[in-house]
C-alpha cells in the first residue's frame, strides 16, 4: 500500500519518517498521472482510497461486568446503610417500642419528651429513655358478659290505664318494659332489684329469666325518691332448670370508682331482650335535678343506656354491681350521657326494702282497707291526685289527721294521681295495714308537702252516715 511503501523507502535512506500527513504533504504528489502497463499503454487513471483505520478489538462482556460491578456496590453500600441505622435504632430504644407498638401498648408521653433530650445519665453512655409503657384495655368483654348475665332479668310492667272521655272512662292493658338484677334470696322468694318507675302502677309484674321462662312477681318494697324498688317471685313456682341457670349478682362498691375506668351495661334495650353496651365512667357524683324538683347523685357514663335499660345493670370489668342503670334521669336522652345510681348508696336501701312484706292483692273485698273520706275529681291549678271531699267522722283518715280540702298524691310509696290509683292500691292493703299517705295541703306558701301515718280499716266496719 502507498503509506507502507513509503515508510520503507524513508527507512531505507535512514531519513526520519514523516508522519504529516496534512493538505501539504500530498501537494507535491500527483495523484492524476497513470501507470505504464509493460505494453506501454497507461492503465485508466485512478485515485488512491486511504487505508480505513482499523478498529483495536474490544474486551468481551465489558458492559456486563460493569452492570454486575454497580449491583455489587450497591448491594454493599446498602448493606452499610442498613447496619448503621439497626444499630442507632436499637442503641436509643426504638425498637423495642415500635414491637411494643404492634403489640398494642402505647408509649408514655415522657418517653416522647425524653428522645428530645441531650442530657446524659451520670457519666452514662446512653441518653436517659423511659421504658415504661400502659396497656391497652382489651375491648372483649365476652367472658365477662358470659358471667354475669344469669344474673340479668327483664321486667314485663302490665298496667290498665283508664281515660275520662266526655265523662266516660275507658280502660286500655298498657305494657312497659325495664330491667332488674338478682340480689338475693329468701326461704320462699327470689327477690330482684329494678328502678321504681319501672314497676309503678303495674296490674301485673312479669319477669323474664336468662332461659327466657317467665314467672310472675309482686313488689315487695319501694322506694320512689331514690327511684329503687324490690320484687320477688315465688321459688316454689320456678322450674328446677331455671334455679339451676340463675344465680346472685355480685355487688361492688362505686367509691372506690375513677374517671374514664371501663365499665359495661346490660339491660332490657327498648324492650327487645338483653343487649351489652360498654364505655367509661364519664363522671362522679354529677348533681342532677329530678323531675320533683329533688336533686340527687349518680354515675355518669358514655356507655349506651336506652328505654328498657331502666333497672339494669353497670358493671366494672370484675363483673361486679356498681350502679343501677336509670333512663329517665336526666330528661331527654342524649347520646353519650347515661346515668346509673350508685350501688353504694343504693344498697342500704336495698337491703330494708328486702326485709318488707310482700304485696299481694286481698283476696276478699271486704278485707281491702279504707280511709274514710269523700273522694273528688281536682280542678285545673291543682296537683294531680285525689281531693278530699269530706272527712267522715270516726274514721282512720280523721284519727290521721287528714282534712277536707287536702290532695292525696300518694299512699305506701306508691303514686296517686286519679282515684282509680288509689283504689288499686288498696287492694294490696287490708285492714289493719299500718302505712302512710302523702299529701299536698294548701297554705300560705300554696301548697305543701304533708305525710302523715294512717291505720287502715276493712270494708267490712264501713258505716254510712
Amino acid at each position: 500500500m502507498y503509506e507502507e511503501n513509503n515508510t520503507t523507502n524513508n527507512q531505507d535512506t535512514g531519513s526520519t519518517p514523516n508522519t504529516n500527513y496534512g493538505p501539504s504533504s500530498y501537494s507535491n504528489y500527483n495523484f492524476n498521472q497513470g501507470y505504464q502497463n509493460p505494453n506501454g499503454t497507461p492503465f485508466p487513471n485512478t485515485t488512491p482510497v486511504p487505508p480505513k483505520k482499523e478498529k483495536k478489538p474490544g474486551k468481551v462482556g465489558g458492559f456486563f461486568k460493569k452492570l454486575i460491578l454497580v449491583a455489587v456496590l450497591g448491594v454493599f453500600f446498602g448493606a452499610c446503610a442498613g447496619a448503621t441505622f439497626y444499630g442507632v435504632y436499637n442503641y436509643f430504644g426504638l425498637g423495642n417500642k415500635a414491637s411494643q407498638i404492634a403489640e398494642g401498648t402505647t408509649i408514655n408521653k415522657t418517653d416522647t419528651a425524653d428522645l428530645n433530650k441531650d442530657a446524659k445519665a451520670e457519666e452514662g453512655t446512653k441518653p436517659a429513655v423511659s421504658t415504661e409503657v400502659s396497656k391497652v384495655i382489651e375491648s372483649d368483654i365476652s367472658e365477662v358478659v358470659e358471667s354475669v348475665m344469669p344474673s340479668m332479668v327483664s321486667v314485663t310492667n302490665k298496667a290498665i290505664v283508664n281515660y275520662n272521655y266526655w265523662g266516660r272512662v275507658f280502660s286500655e292493658e298498657q305494657e312497659g318494659r325495664g330491667s332488674g338484677i338478682i340480689v338475693g334470696k329468701n326461704d320462699t322468694e327470689l327477690l330482684i332489684v329494678t328502678n321504681y318507675h319501672v314497676i309503678n302502677g303495674a296490674e301485673t309484674i312479669e319477669i323474664t329469666f336468662n332461659d327466657d321462662s317467665v314467672y310472675q312477681a309482686n313488689v315487695k318494697g319501694t322506694n320512689k325518691n331514690m327511684d329503687l324498688a324490690v320484687v320477688a317471685v315465688k321459688l316454689a313456682d320456678m322450674d328446677e332448670s331455671t334455679l339451676n341457670e340463675i344465680k346472685i349478682a355480685s355487688l361492688g362498691d362505686s367509691d372506690s370508682l375513677k374517671l374514664g375506668e371501663p365499665v359495661i351495661a346490660i339491660g332490657n334495650a327498648l324492650g327487645y331482650g338483653q343487649s351489652v353496651t360498654n364505655g367509661i365512667v364519664s363522671a362522679l357524683n354529677r348533681e342532677i335535678e329530678m323531675e320533683d324538683g329533688s336533686t340527687g347523685t349518680f354515675i355518669q357514663t358514655n356507655a349506651a343506656i336506652n328505654p328498657g335499660n331502666s333497672g339494669g345493670a353497670l358493671l366494672n370489668y370484675n363483673g361486679e354491681v356498681i350502679g343501677i342503670n336509670s333512663n329517665k334521669i336526666g330528661g331527654e336522652t342524649i347520646e353519650g350521657m347515661g346515668y346509673a345510681i350508685p350501688i353504694s348508696s343504693a344498697k342500704p336501701i336495698i337491703a330494708e326494702l328486702m326485709l318488707k312484706d310482700t304485696k299481694t292483692k286481698v283476696d276478699s273485698e271486704d278485707d281491702i282497707g279504707y280511709i274514710g273520706i269523700q273522694p273528688a275529681n281536682v280542678m285545673d291549678g291543682m296537683p294531680a291526685g285525689v281531693y278530699v271531699a269530706k272527712v267522715y267522722e270516726g274514721t282512720p283518715a280523721e284519727e290521721a289527721g287528714i282534712r277536707t280540702g287536702d290532695i292525696i298524691v300518694g299512699i305506701d310509696n306508691e303514686e296517686v294521681g286519679s282515684y282509680a290509683d288509689l283504689q288499686k292500691a288498696l287492694t294490696y292493703l287490708p285492714g289493719g295495714t299500718h302505712t302512710e299517705i302523702d299529701i299536698k295541703r294548701y297554705g300560705a306558701n300554696g301548697f305543701e308537702d304533708v305525710t302523715v301515718d294512717i291505720t287502715l280499716g276493712s270494708r267490712a266496719d264501713i258505716q254510712t252516715d
